[in-house]
């Protein structure tokens, strides 16, 4: 991997740009989910990929890792995974009478947890405390884990054999959920013309590293969000509890294609949607948060929160932004 010499002169939305043409050498012909992967990184989220094995989940974690020169790590999750597999472990060494603690996998800026519904809920559990606090606490210790810090877990689709499909406690701590889906037509001819791309990863050039990811994540976190937008957020969060604002208290959201949502979307994912979307702002170069930003990031960001699947929120965020107001 070769790493290209920062330049402060660049616009940063020239620079993400850059990212993503490199990203998309890698996995080809998937824009929108790269575009959103990126987005969920520098919003400071954790991202979850639902789909079927062979369509470049576990290719896209390592390529944004190396894209952005950070620290990489994968954890293979299977049934038989333990939480110290994860999280680290305390040896006792004789010569010194004590214990030496040797970090696991989760030690690294970018994890991937692939196939993490194939462990058990014990096991997926060991992630919560990472994800949420950007720490673990072991033998009695709290640790801090390097910033900036990255999940990125693939999960098999739900009716698949051997699965446990993750609680919604899990599933909260992931602020953007997407699917990558099969490739279209000319994307795919072009895979099978160029073979497998990961043999190209040790060719991607290095656009940051963790210091200027750190910064491009202030940069996101201060992109101006106006009243009328925070009006919009608000109304979509209503819509997802089963009422606009103002009127009635239904727990379900009815959408106009027959499906009923099986929650409505808490403040905590108001406030990651706002991330998500300033985020988005970011990388298209505006200074401010835009309806569009919102429309673009909001399926990812509510979708596993309302339905089971990706595929099936997705559907009912989508129908949830057609019936609110744009302000």
């Amino acid at each position: 991997m070769t790493v290209r010499p920062a330049s402060h002169d660049i616009p940063t939305a020239h620079r993400l740009a850059s990212v993503l043409r490199q990203l998309g050498e890698i996995v080809v012909g998937k824009d929108a989910p790269l575009k959103l992967a990126l987005a969920c990184l520098l919003a400071r989220g954790h991202l979850l990929i639902e789909d079927i094995p062979g369509v470049g989940k576990s290719t896209l974690a390592q390529a944004l890792a190396t894209v952005l020169g950070l620290n990489y790590a994968r954890i293979q999750f299977t049934s038989d995974l333990l939480p110290a597999d994860v999280l680290g472990v305390s040896i006792y060494d004789a010569a010194t009478q004590s214990f030496h603690f040797h970090a696991g996998p989760i030690f690294h800026s970018v994890v991937l947890a692939d196939e993490i519904n194939r462990a058990p809920p014990k096991t997926q559990s060991a992630l919560l405390e990472a994800m949420e606090e950007h720490q673990v606490s072991q033998d009695g210790e709290t640790r801090k884990l390097p910033d900036p810090f990255f999940v990125i877990a693939t999960q098999n689709p739900v009716e698949q054999i051997g699965a446990f499909p993750l609680p919604e406690s899990q599933l909260d701590r992931f602020m953007l959920a997407i699917e990558l889906g099969y490739p279209d037509a000319g994307a795919e001819r072009e895979l099978l013309a160029g073979g497998d791309r990961r043999a190209r990863l040790a060719d991607l050039a290095a656009e940051a590293d963790a210091p200027t990811l750190v910064e491009w994540q202030r940069e996101a976190a201060a992109v101006h969000v106006a009243p009328a937008l925070l009006d919009y957020v608000q109304a979509l969060l209503a819509a997802s509890r089963g009422h606009l604002a103002g009127t009635g208290a239904d727990a379900s959201a009815a959408t106009d294609d027959g499906t009923t949502a099986r929650r409505g979307l808490s403040p905590r994912a108001g406030l990651m949607l706002i991330a998500a979307a300033r985020a988005y702002a970011l990388i298209g170069g505006r200074p401010m948060v835009v309806p569009e930003d919102v429309q673009a990031v909001f399926p990812a960001v509510a979708g596993h929160r309302l339905a089971g699947g990706a595929r099936a929120g997705a559907v009912v965020a989508q129908s949830l932004v057609r019936a609110v107001a744009l302000p």
